[in-house]
């Protein structure tokens, strides 16, 4: 029963914490992607024409909807987490009769709420401008859940290891928007060279990109299968990782 209301607690203010200032963190992935859809899709769409028998506009909202997806979740806990390091919250979590898999999952909660509702939102967006067929529902439901634990994971670790704000925003701008503008947001892995194609692979985020199109409009160009099992080892990896942290105190108690 305690270990309920702690987890309540800590969603609870995760989820009021974006969504008291909804225009910060809401509204910009709105206006970002409509324009996403405005220059790619409405001018540069029209000339590229039609990419695995979906037009082009139709084809990138997948991937637009993912990246919010994977932005915001990402964010939502390595600010939070950290700011509960930089003002010394934390020790009032690592007193309490709180274990540290219900610390994590209130935290990792809060990072999937934002993703999900940010990836409606931008869904809402993206269906002014194209037609979503939801050729798999439950798959798209799957990687976009997946993704959103998968990144709010991340997030928790980049926040336990940071050391001042700068550390915070060093991967999202060095290695999460590279990644995802690199994973077949705008273009097919088939359009690339061979030795492009090859090292495309090697890339975690065109996989759950191409699930997520998969269920929206039955276009990939990845095994699913592959792209779940993937998804699923680095959660499981992650988790662990996250909860040994924790019950060493890494970066948190010195």
């Amino acid at each position: 029963m305690n270990n309920t209301i702690a987890f309540k607690t800590l969603l609870f203010k995760e989820v009021r914490r974006f969504m008291r200032i909804w225009p910060q963190t809401l509204l910009p992935p709105a206006i970002t992607t409509a324009l996403y859809f405005l220059i790619f899709g409405k001018l540069i769409g029209d000339r590229i024409g039609v990419i695995n028998g979906a037009s082009y506009m139709d084809y990138i909202v997948p991937g637009v909807i993912l990246m919010s997806v994977i932005s915001h979740s990402y964010s939502n806990v390595v600010s939070s987490f950290y700011s509960t390091k930089f003002q010394h919250h934390i020790e009032e979590l690592l007193v309490a009769p709180v274990p540290n898999w219900i610390i994590l999952l209130g935290y990792i909660g809060g990072g999937v709420i934002r993703g999900v509702v940010v990836g409606l939102v931008v869904t809402a967006i993206s269906m002014l401008f194209a037609t979503l067929t939801f050729q798999h529902l439950g798959i798209a439901i799957a990687v976009l859940l997946l993704t959103a634990t998968l990144f709010s994971l991340a997030g928790f670790i980049n926040a336990v290891f940071a050391d001042s704000f700068d550390d915070i925003s060093i991967i999202p701008n060095f290695i999460l928007t590279p990644l995802s503008y690199l994973g077949g947001v705008f273009y097919s892995v088939a359009m690339l060279p061979g030795i492009w194609q090859t090292l495309s692979m090697g890339n975690p985020i065109l996989y759950l990109i191409n699930a997520f199109r998969f269920g929206l409009i039955g276009v990939t160009d990845v095994d699913i299968r592959i792209a779940f099992a993937m998804t699923i080892g680095f959660i499981i990896v992650l988790t662990l990782f996250s909860l040994y942290c924790l019950h060493k105190g890494i970066g948190i108690k010195n």
